[in-house]
């Protein structure tokens, strides 16, 4: 059933008069948002240009003012090259342009479109293609040598059994490593793959290479978490760790800086204090960034600028689906990690009403009584009028109230210091803490084996991939997990989760629900703001132009773009990106 809703004057309105709606079709709910009501009908066979505009300028207006501006007959440049607009018959960039804003026909429509779109499109995948090129062909003059029997040892000392995925990526880095080619890798795995034991052998390879590696932590918290799982897993090995905080005292800070540069230890593991201009290494070959969406383009390479030409290792818990992942990551290759280690448990999954909350507070007694944990997740921190929402530290008081204050709950928010986040999390992983009542900044964080429950407040608030991230907080051990979205059965989004835990399908159902940006915003580069390009839509032409992209970038090997002027700028901004 298609419905308008139209709030206008009566005395504007007449019986079997015609107006024109202009606004967004909604296919999956059969409606029609309308974005402007024209009083009159729209002359047969006339097309006409829709803006986004503000309240100071009127379509009309605006559509003279760029019909104006068109007559000036500028010329554009044209970013396709010649043969491959001989290829798909396009039309100009200057004719393009004018058809897209002035059409005569819908046939206009469609040749500019193309044409808009594929350009857009392959500027995009050339700068990541040539991203690409720069970083695959600087040679290593000396690639890591290490005893391959020595690294399956290793596996075998291993309490337990890699998944196939991981092995395969284990594979992959070896490959990578041992070659003359700098390794650019992306280890892109589901929330609890086990990624984390595929850096520690990249380790293991890179110090039976005689070089040290480095591991970036986001938080320290963190960082001090992979701190003590690596220095058990290397129990047995003479491969030395150190950990290097914000946090570290002076004294420790200066030992740990004297060792680093003698080559006394092999891995350091960090946040940003690392970064500091004071640490260096004496022979640093491998760089391995955690959660590598949360830095920023200069921090990740001033960490790589303290070894020569280290290999790259990122890890990211963001399962983007591989045709999508090998687009936007196409600069660096790719591993992905979608098989969880077995023994884990499938995390029960399962939507109440806010109404039925005694219920959900009786489940979170049970667990209690079994000595587990819990999380309790709300998205605000404190009252607002214009939501009806729960925040965090309202929610806190109502726990206390229904657990007659003899639960141990603590409060985690983004707005407390730094030091009593950590003070918070240190005590709910050490128990001191029962119920931890948190926003979403538990979203990337540390395991908690003992936590086997978590309760999502105003589930419908949250995104399909934050959704993914707070519930991969639990199910990090053999104990039955449950995960409680508060919200409504009818939502879309949280049916999808409660129906599945792959992560890789869960993200691609997220992405079909959202912009492509806000999915695809991890690469930090600015670089997915299309004017008229759609990933999802076009993906078709994407695929295509990534081809094209990479059949000149191998027409033009050598000398790439150096004798084309209009390739100067491009490159340029590629470089910087770099």
């Amino acid at each position: 059933m298609l419905i308008f809703i139209i709030v206008l004057s009566w005395n504007h309105l007449q019986i079997g008069s015609e107006i024109t709606i202009v606004g967004k079709f909604d296919e999956r709910k059969s409606c029609v948002t309308a974005t402007n009501i024209i009083l009159s009908k729209i002359e047969e066979n006339k097309i006409e240009s829709i803006y986004h505009l503000t309240n100071k300028i009127t379509n009309k207006n605006l559509t003279k003012i760029i019909t104006k501006a068109l007559d000036f007959n500028i010329e554009l440049d044209d970013l396709i090259p010649d043969y491959l607009s001989l290829r798909y018959n396009f039309i100009n960039k200057t004719d393009a342009v004018k058809k897209i804003h002035c059409p005569t026909s819908i046939q206009d429509i469609k040749e500019a479109k193309l044409r808009l779109i594929y350009e857009e499109l392959f500027i995009f995948m050339l700068k990541i293609n040539y991203l690409k090129y720069l970083k695959t062909n600087v040679t290593e003059k000396n690639p890591k040598i290490c005893d391959k029997l020595e690294v399956q040892n290793f596996l075998s000392s291993l309490p337990f059994e890699l998944t196939k995925d991981q092995m395969s990526a284990v594979t992959e880095i070896y490959n990578d490593m041992t070659s003359e080619k700098r390794m650019n890798r992306l280890i892109c795995g589901d929330v609890g793959s086990g990624k984390t034991i595929v850096g520690v052998i990249a380790v293991y390879i890179s110090y039976l290479s005689n070089y040290q590696s480095a591991l970036l932590a986001p938080t320290e918290i963190l960082a001090k978490q992979h701190y003590e799982n690596i220095t058990k897993l290397f129990t047995g090995t003479n491969l030395k760790t150190a950990l290097l905080l914000g946090s570290t005292k002076k004294k420790e800070k200066e030992s740990i800086l004297v060792d680093l540069s003698s080559g006394k230890i092999d891995l350091l593991i960090g946040t940003h204090a690392m970064l500091n201009e004071k640490v260096n290494f004496k022979n640093l070959g491998l760089v391995i960034t955690d959660e590598q969406h949360r830095f920023g383009v200069n921090q990740r390479e001033s960490l790589r600028n303290k070894g020569l030409l280290p290999d790259i290792l990122y890890m990211s818990a963001t399962p983007i689906p591989r045709t999508y992942a090998l687009t936007i990551y196409g600069d660096m290759d790719i591993s992905l990690i979608k098989t969880k280690p077995s023994g884990r448990k499938e995390i029960k999954t399962i939507i109440k009403d806010e109404k039925e909350i005694k219920s959900v507070l009786y489940l979170m007694l049970e667990e209690l009584k079994k000595k587990h944990q819990i999380y309790v997740v709300s998205p605000l921190i404190e009252e607002n009028d214009a939501l009806d929402l729960t925040p965090v530290t309202e929610l806190k008081t109502k726990m206390d109230l229904a657990f007659n204050n003899k639960v141990n709950i603590g409060l985690l928010h983004g707005k407390l210091t730094k030091e009593e986040k950590d003070k918070v999390m240190n005590d709910f992983i050490s128990g001191k803490i029962k119920v931890l009542v948190s926003t979403t900044v538990i979203e990337v964080g540390v395991d908690n084996p003992n936590a086997t429950m978590m309760v999502i407040f105003n589930a419908d608030r949250f995104g399909l991939a934050t959704l993914h991230q707070l519930r991969g907080r639990i199910g990090r051990n053999s104990l039955e997990s449950t995960c409680i979205l508060i919200g409504s059965e009818k939502n879309e989004r949280l049916s999808v989760l409660a129906s599945s835990s792959d992560g890789f399908y869960i993200t691609e159902k997220d992405y079909e629900m959202r912009k492509e940006g806000d999915i695809f915003g991890v690469r930090q580069s600015g670089d997915m703001s299309f004017k008229i390009a759609d990933i999802k839509r076009d993906f078709k032409v994407l695929m295509r132009a990534k081809e094209d992209s990479l059949e000149f970038l191998e027409k033009n090997d050598k000398n790439i773009f150096k004798n084309d002027e209009k390739y100067i700028k491009i490159i340029k901004e590629i470089e910087s990106l770099d």
